[in-house]
């Protein structure tokens, strides 16, 4: 079965007139998932048509605004519209202490319920597991806890001892804010699709370390150690406005490497 990720956001903190900040959204199994949550996101998802009636999760990566400032205008937006469908919010614990006040002051009466399942961005977890789909935590390294999430497309197959193996088909990894680790490169080995922050070139390496980041030849470094199969590049800094200069910088390392660009469908 085909997955497909469109791209809603691909900037780095500081938006730009080119990239908003980080969104996607995942659909797996007849299933769509929204990888964070970056201001504007909701004017992305009714601008690329994408339907929030298939959307029942959201994950995200971690509490930097650039990543979830979109949350609390996407769930009133969802009210308005008489959603009745829950919403399920896996994140560090931290977000429901900040977000319910929010949701309490400006919302009153939600038409729905949402219901958030706290994660710990820095141990490796099962966080969902349903029939077709699983996401595990890919822990990352930056300046607050962080994770990554690795979708597995599965079937259950008979183990010949009354229980039964998990068998993974497609496999789509997303690796948030991180400097350069190689802490996770058995967990995403041979998936079919990485997305690896890749916010600096390597002019501003000097750059990665203090503000934990990555530049794109150091997440095409990952994606050749992995043996994936297509790395896809974005958080771009706004220092950069000619984004071909990352994908010239990471082909040598890794071929098969493309540009994130908002408003993108990328079927893998």
């Amino acid at each position: 079965m085909n997955a497909s990720l469109t791209i809603l956001g691909c900037g780095s903190a500081r938006p730009t007139f080119q990239n908003s900040p980080s969104g996607q959204v995942l659909d797996l199994c007849d299933k769509s998932f929204l990888i964070d949550c970056g201001e504007g996101t909701q004017l992305h998802i009714a601008r690329l048509g994408v339907r929030t009636s298939r959307l029942y999760n959201i994950f995200i990566s971690h509490l930097h605004g650039d990543h979830c400032y979109g949350l609390i205008g996407l769930l009133s937006t969802l009210s308005m519209q008489h959603r009745l469908q829950p919403m399920h919010i896996y994140a560090h614990a931290d977000l429901e202490t900040l977000l319910r006040p929010w949701l309490s002051y400006f919302g009153e009466e939600y038409s729905y319920d949402i219901v958030f399942h706290p994660i710990n961005p820095r141990k490796r977890e099962v966080i969902f597991e349903d029939r077709t789909v699983m996401v595990e935590t890919i822990p990352l390294k930056h300046s607050v806890p962080c994770c990554g999430f690795l979708f597995s497309e599965i079937h259950r197959q008979p183990d010949g001892e009354g229980g039964y193996v998990r068998v993974p088909h497609k496999r789509y990894a997303y690796c948030s804010d991180t400097r350069y680790t190689e802490t996770f490169l058995e967990q995403i080995r041979g998936v079919d699709m990485l997305y690896h922050e890749s916010t600096y070139l390597n002019e501003h390496l000097h750059l990665c370390h203090h503000v934990m980041h990555s530049t794109a030849e150091q997440a095409a470094t990952i994606a050749q150690k992995a043996e994936v199969g297509r790395l896809l590049l974005g958080h771009y800094s706004a220092r950069v406005d000619d984004h071909e200069l990352f994908l010239n910088e990471a082909q040598p390392v890794f071929q098969n490497t493309q540009l994130a660009h908002e408003g993108d469908k990328i079927e893998f």
